[in-house]
């Protein structure tokens, strides 16, 4: 059944459809209030020589379609299918910065609490997201403090010898040692933990008051002090939510900047009246993204009908005419044309496309959405959301007044976005050390970066190297090299232990600070091989992450299950990338050295009477083996005895020629 036929059997049922090639990908994903009216649509555009509905129309050879029972569930579904299929007609949303969420592992034995930037459905409880991004790391280290749920990352599925530091000047309750803690104790304060972050301070101060009170009737003097800890921090805490929710409502503005098919786009939030993050949104090359691109329509009044507002996707609330199979065959034959009208920017397709992708499928929505332009399912859309959300959510494109001035602003930061990103102005400093804590979620500001990186052949002459970034440049006077000395054969997991046990072995003893971060150039075998070398000396709290050589994903100690895929314009990833290459590079100079000096060595040791210290004269005074071979009699005797200097030129000297028998002559004279 060709596509025409196809399209005469779509019920008139709302739905999504699915355009593909003739590889069979997917490559348009949409929505339709009535699914046979919608997809009809498209050839009565192509007709009118649509630049972008053309070239949608000459690839595709096939088109599927789901139905639903309305036109929430299909706007629901076309989200889905986006997200899953990745078809190239549609807009993409590509961020390089998600917001944190605080997770609980709830599965687990003894639950932890950490930092997360993505949700799954494997059991745990998540909670946020958290703007600014700093704040998701100040609450985790308050639960750690207050609540002492351990902060490291050793296995708690089965007990250890000994407790690590953190037990000791308590910071933790212990439960990866037995006897320590009890199973019960712990959930108790998991509990805790959760009624504190699901915002049910009130309940909590409850509960921590009795039992501080019954540990104080009972003598328990160090648990009541720690719960009356506890309850002082829930109170500073309730205030700090009445404060701010004293205030406005929390919003979401939007502004654009579009010039050269290039995109930038600003997100502000607003959270208590108050702007507490950004976020930034860019694309590229939109020619290749035709989705993004609006249409120059001829004045017809079929296209008029089928499609009031300009966008790859016809209005939901208008259909187009019937078409008979004459005029249909006709207007496929036009698709062909090489002709391609100017095409313009439509800003209201692309909302429309960006807010369900940045929504529809998160945990919290604000209450209102303020956006530069207006879009055909704006009030479809916030239903949807109000529905799912349980509280009402408003999506608008003021017009006047203080919200559009605020629209305004954001726009005007998106276009500096824009400059900053597409006009190649290198951000400040701090920016980017800012923007690697969010992207590797680090505790803190990394000052000092420390990254190493194997190099060797087949095994052979195996070093290691040691590069460090220190406020925003590379600090050379710290560069340390390693010969592995412990390894045999190929085994870059097992050199890279040796080197991290050693370097941070001796940082322990001589009592020196460990850096921001530690980067392993590799994938997660050196990671763990050199979190493992961490661990044997009880190093725990390290910021650890690998960047992998081609892929260029950074993986994360802790976190190797979502891994960091930066964009290839980011400044993060050209600073990682910078360090890594770096120590590759010092890596590399070192075994070439060590190789150079292997192969010198090896020849000048087959030299009777030159032993390991004339070798070294011979070499750092003629600075190669070759400057030894040319060199005459008398300039070797500035180095070494007429004994010793008639026996390498006897050597170096060709045996068959005159030379080597008059040097041979020589040395019996000398003899």
């Amino acid at each position: 059944m060709d596509l025409l036929e196809k399209i005469r059997t779509i019920p008139t049922l709302p739905g999504c459809y699915l355009y593909k090639n003739a590889e069979g990908e997917v490559i348009y994903v949409g929505k339709a209030k009535n699914l046979r009216s919608r997809v009809r649509s498209y050839f009565l555009e192509a007709s009118q020589m649509n630049a972008k509905t053309g070239s949608l129309m000459r690839e595709a050879v096939d088109v599927e379609y789901i139905t639903v029972d309305n036109e929430r569930e299909a706007l629901a579904l076309e989200n889905n299918l986006i997200k899953q299929r990745k078809p190239r007609f549609n807009i993409l949303l590509r961020d390089d910065k998600t917001y944190p969420y605080i997770k609980l592992t709830m599965n687990e034995r003894f639950p932890k609490v950490f930092v997360t930037r993505r949700l799954r459905k494997d059991g745990g409880a998540y909670f946020g997201p958290y703007f600014p991004g700093n704040l998701a790391h100040r609450l985790v280290d308050l639960i750690h403090r207050s609540f002492l749920i351990p902060s490291c990352k050793i296995d708690l599925s089965r007990y250890h010898p000994r407790a690590c530091l953190q037990y000791y000047i308590k910071r933790c309750l212990g439960p990866c040692v037995e006897g320590l803690s009890t199973p019960e104790l712990y959930k108790e304060t998991i509990r805790d933990v959760q009624l504190f972050l699901e915002g049910r301070t009130d309940e909590l101060e409850r509960k921590l008051t009795a039992r501080m009170s019954t540990a104080a009737e009972n003598e328990h003097f160090e648990l009541a002090a720690r719960l009356r800890d506890q309850v002082v921090t829930v109170h500073q805490m309730q205030d700090k939510q009445r404060i701010a929710t004293a205030d406005n409502e929390d919003a979401d503005v939007f502004g654009f900047h579009f010039e050269n098919q290039m995109l930038a786009v600003n997100l502000f939030h607003m959270r208590g009246g108050k702007i507490v993050d950004r976020r930034d949104f860019f694309w590229e090359e939109l020619p290749d993204a035709q989705a993004f691109l609006g249409e120059s329509l001829n004045e017809d009044p079929r296209i008029a009908e089928a499609s009031v507002e300009p966008g790859l996707e016809p209005e939901p609330t208008h259909s187009a005419p019937e078409v008979t199979e004459v005029a249909m065959s006709d207007q496929v034959s036009t698709l062909t044309s090489p002709e391609v009208p100017t095409t313009e920017f439509s800003a209201s397709t692309f909302f429309s496309a960006l807010l369900k992708q940045l929504y529809l499928d998160q945990s919290y929505v604000p209450r209102s959405i303020l956006l530069p332009v207006d879009f055909p399912d704006r009030a479809l859309l916030a239903d949807l959301l109000s529905e799912r959300t349980g509280h009402r959510i408003e999506i608008a494109s003021p017009r006047r007044g203080d919200k559009r001035s605020l629209v305004d602003l954001v726009c005007q930061n998106a276009r500096q976005s824009y400059d900053q990103r597409f006009r190649v102005l290198q951000p400040n400093q701090k920016a980017i050390q800012e923007a690697l804590q969010e992207a590797l979620t680090l505790e803190e500001l990394p000052r000092r970066i420390e990254c190493f990186d194997i190099s060797h052949i087949q095994g052979s002459e195996t070093v290691a190297s040691m590069v460090v970034w220190e406020d925003g440049s590379m600090k050379k006077a710290d560069y340390r090299k390693f010969q592995v000395k412990t390894v045999t054969g190929v085994d870059d997991f097992a050199s890279m232990r040796e080197i991290i046990h050693r370097r941070y072995k001796r940082l322990l003893e001589d009592k020196k600070d460990f850096p921001s971060l530690i980067l392993i150039d590799g994938g997660l075998g050196q990671l763990h091989a050199a979190a493992d070398a961490l661990g044997e000396i009880g190093v725990t709290l390290q910021a650890l992450a690998s960047i992998a050589k081609r892929e260029e994903i950074i993986y994360v100690y802790g976190q190797e299950n979502e891994p960091v895929v930066l964009d290839r314009r980011s400044p993060v990833l050209h600073l990682v990338q910078k360090i890594r290459d770096e120590s590759h590079r010092f890596a590399v100079t070192y075994h070439r050295k060590r190789r150079q000096m292997r192969d010198r060595e090896s020849e000048l040791d087959a030299i009777p009477g030159v032993g390991p210290r004339t070798r070294q004269r011979l070499v750092e005074h003629f600075g190669s083996v070759r400057g030894i071979k040319q060199a005459s009699h008398d300039a070797l005797t500035a180095v070494v005895s007429p004994v010793v200097a008639a026996k390498i030129i006897a050597h170096f000297a060709d045996p068959s020629g005159q030379s080597g028998s008059e040097h041979r002559d020589l040395l019996r004279v000398l003899n």
